[in-house]
């Protein structure tokens, strides 16, 4: 039972395939933009590790302490 390829089916194949490959495309590209933001919050996320200048250690700066008993008062001892 042989059939042809008829004009139809050309059409149609054409049009399926250019949709696929729109589909394809766009999630792509969506994909990627995901993966480079996770990448990029991925980086700034990372802690400094403390520098080291000849005998002294200079460390990233620390969040504000508070007193336990007292609101809204800063620790500035440190």
């Amino acid at each position: 039972m042989g059939t042809s390829l008829t004009p139809e089916f050309w059409e149609r194949f054409t049009l399926l395939l250019f949709a696929a490959m729109g589909v394809t495309f766009v999630l792509t590209a969506l994909f990627d933009a995901l993966a480079l933001r996770r990448t990029i919050r991925r980086t700034r996320k990372i802690p400094a590790l403390p520098v080291q200048n000849g005998n002294a250690v200079v460390r990233a700066a620390s969040p504000v302490r508070r007193h336990p008993g007292r609101a809204g008062t800063a620790d500035t001892r440190r």
